[in-house]
């Protein structure tokens, strides 16, 4: 069975990693485990926000694994002697994570009030504008046509076109 890929047309050269992100992506669990926020802090600033109540930064890990940020979270569980009548704040380990773009940089990170906060910053590209020249080939038979731009003595500029044969030799 094919699958209709997003990527296929001719016009894009290039971006069979996008559809490997894509594919990485719709596979990952849609586990709510811990809850967080993405919001943006700026024009170029975007803060990633866990609730992990009960860790402690000996707890927690951030990493960055080729283009993925990725947040874990072990705690060790100490319950001897521990009788639990109701247990609803979990302590369970977790990995979350988030696929960055290209030019998105890992700022800092930081654990206030059991929340976790992670700064990026998506740097702004410039744009670049690149000429590319054209080679000639030097085929029999072929008339190639050259400009040429003297000045006369008193500076004003003539050019003159002359077309000739090219041969090989």
């Amino acid at each position: 069975m094919s699958r209709l890929s997003a990527f296929n047309s001719p016009l894009l050269l290039g971006f069979d990693h996008f559809e490997r992100v894509l594919d990485r992506i719709s596979k990952t669990s849609a586990e709510g485990y811990p809850p967080y926020n993405i919001e943006q802090t700026g024009e170029s600033g975007l803060r990633i926000t866990l609730a992990v109540a009960g860790f402690s930064m000996d707890n927690l890990s951030v990493a960055l694994e080729d283009n993925q940020l990725v947040i874990r979270g072990c705690q060790n569980e100490d319950e001897a002697g521990r009788i639990f009548i109701h247990r609803g704040i979990a302590a369970r380990q977790f990995q979350r994570a988030f696929v960055l773009a290209e030019g998105i940089e890992v700022g800092e990170a930081a654990l206030d009030n059991g929340l976790l906060h992670i700064d990026l910053i998506r740097q702004l590209p410039e744009p670049r504008i690149r000429s590319i020249p054209i080679q000639g080939g030097a085929r029999p038979n072929t008339q190639a046509q050259t400009i040429t731009v003297a000045a006369d003595a008193d500076g004003s500029a003539h050019s003159r076109a002359r077309t000739g044969q090219n041969r090989e030799v």
